[in-house]
This record gives structure tokens, sequence and C-alpha cells, in this order.
């Protein structure tokens, strides 16, 4: 109940929303009571030490549903989704501020989004939703390392993720320009091998344009490898 309104913290959520996220496709006798249960449980734990003033309480009952009465900015998921879009905002100009948001995007994660929140669809969806960006901020953080000129960190990094994420093709192809940036061109290519490898054993797939593109480039030895910045991927 807490993970459904936080993810809409500061609106009301209606006893309906709230219903068919605890309880979807399960029998329940009076939803308003069960609802009511909840929350009275739940106050107990935001209003403990550190409470508002007796009498007000972050979570509220209002007309036709509950509102958890805080800023969307107090909570942490709405905090990590905007330090990373401005992470992602300065990449291209001032990759060292980028990394700085980054960074403070990345450690505010302890573990899988929303785990234990239930499978309702809203905290489903939005745990996929946090998963794929927080990926995103990764490739992004590696991407500014990259540019900053810090390809040892960078090489360090995609290895864990890599080897966490053997199928996103975006962290092999960011290896492989990591690799080939710190001399290691053998290895970039043998990386190639490997993830083409296991595409095909795995889904039955080829790489993509853009992992096939790097590993043109890098057996040219393109010029623009060398380039201080990394484009997105296209």
């Amino acid at each position: 109940m807490l993970a459904a309104l936080a993810l809409d913290a500061g609106r009301a959520v209606s006893h309906t929303d709230l219903a068919e996220e605890l309880w979807a496709g399960r029998p329940l006798g009076n939803a308003r009571n069960a609802l009511q249960a909840h929350a009275t449980r739940l106050r107990k734990v935001l209003d403990g030490p550190g409470a508002p003033p007796r009498g007000t309480t972050v979570l509220r009952a209002v007309r036709g549903g509950y509102l958890l009465d805080v800023e969307p900015g107090c909570v942490d998921g709405n905090t990590f989704l905007d330090l990373a879009t401005r992470g992602a905002a300065a990449l291209a100009v001032h990759p060292q501020r980028a990394i700085e948001l980054l960074q403070a995007a990345l450690e505010l994660w302890r573990g899988p989004a929303l785990l234990d929140a239930g499978d309702g669809l809203r905290c489903r969806g939005a745990a996929a939703l946090f998963d794929e960006r927080r990926l995103t901020a990764w490739e992004d953080l590696v991407r500014a390392r990259l540019a900053a000129g810090d390809t040892s960190r960078a090489v360090a990094e995609l290895r864990r993720l890599v080897a966490e994420h053997p199928l996103r093709e975006r962290f092999c192809e960011l290896l492989m320009l990591a690799l080939y940036r710190a001399g290691r061109q053998a290895d970039a290519l043998e990386l190639f091998h490997v993830t083409r490898r296991r595409l095909d054993e795995e889904l039955g797939v080829q790489p993509g344009v853009v992992l096939q593109r790097r590993h043109s480039e890098i057996l040219t030895q393109d010029p623009a490898l060398s380039l201080s910045t990394v484009p997105a991927a296209s």
C-alpha cells in the first residue's frame, strides 16, 4: 500500500485502484474495511519517532481514497529519476558533472526496485521502468567516464555489467570501446565473438547494427574510436 501511494506521492489514489493493486484477482468481502485496516497499521509505522504534530499524518484519508501527503521529491524513486535525467543531459558538455549526478542517482539503490511490493500492475510496471532506467543510468555513467578519460574505471564497471547482463548489447559495445581505448584490441574483438555466440545460442539472433558497426570500426582501427566523446546508441 505504501509503495502504491508513494508512486503517486501528493496525489490521491482511489479505493478501487488501491484494492486492485493489493488484491487483484482475489475475492475480497469488504475492500474499504481491508484498506482501512492496512492504513491503520501503516500509520503506526509512518507516525513513529519524528512524526508530524499530534492530529496530523502523512497518510491521509481523502474522499474516495488515500493520499501520501509528501512532496514527490521525498520519494527516492523520483530523486533517482531526476538525477539520472540531469546526468544524461550533462553528459555531452560536462562529463565530470554527469559522473557526479549519475553516481548520486545509482547510490540510492539498495536492491531490486519495489522489492516485496506485490504483484499489482502499478508496482510491477513501475519496477520494470525503474530497473530499465537504472541500466540506462549505468550506460550513461560509463559513457561519461570514457568521455572524461577514465578508461580503466569504465572497463572495470563494464566487466561487471556485462557479466550481470550478458545479452544487453549496449554494455558489450561500450566495453569493446573501452578495451580498445585501453590498448586491448584483441580482447575487444574476442568479446564481440563471445557475445555473438551467446546471442545465437540463447536467443537465436545475430548482433545488432550498432554492435556490428563497433566491431568493424575496431577491426579497421577507425580514428573516431580515439575521440573523447562516446556516441549514444542509435
